[in-house]
């Protein structure tokens, strides 16, 4: 089996909206009017620079993105993260809830009402 070989391409939004893209390991630069047509675009380039078949090597895009936009998405992508913690720890806590219940002789209709789910959901939720 070959192995594949991974460049990395920056892309950075010019003025005129259009993306520029380069591979600064092999000094490859391109152009494309869209992010996600990056890799398409530069793959060629990459393949004569390289010498390698296009399926011989892998190309990771990376998006070069103006200060307020990073500092944006890194915010965004934090928040996230702490949102999808904090989901399945709901889950857990409902969870715990229900076999509480259960194992103190509660119906799975009470249990229902309690969570606020129907009954099978916390039938569902005591038995996992």
């Amino acid at each position: 089996m070959v192995a594949m070989n991974t460049y990395e391409v920056t892309a950075e939004r010019g003025a005129s909206g259009v993306w520029v893209l380069e591979c600064k390991e092999l000094g490859v630069v391109s152009q494309t009017k869209r992010l996600d047509q990056a890799e398409t675009e530069v793959v060629e380039a990459l393949a004569y620079q390289s010498g390698l078949a296009p399926s011989d090597f892998h190309i990771k895009v990376i998006p070069v993105l103006p200060d307020e936009i990073e500092t944006l998405r890194v915010h965004a992508e934090q928040t996230n993260r702490k949102a999808e913690a904090a989901t399945r720890e709901a889950a857990e806590a409902k969870r715990a809830l229900a076999r509480s219940m259960r194992d103190q002789g509660f119906t799975v209709r009470e249990m229902g009402q309690v969570l606020g789910v129907s009954y099978q959901r916390a039938a569902a939720l005591a038995a996992s």
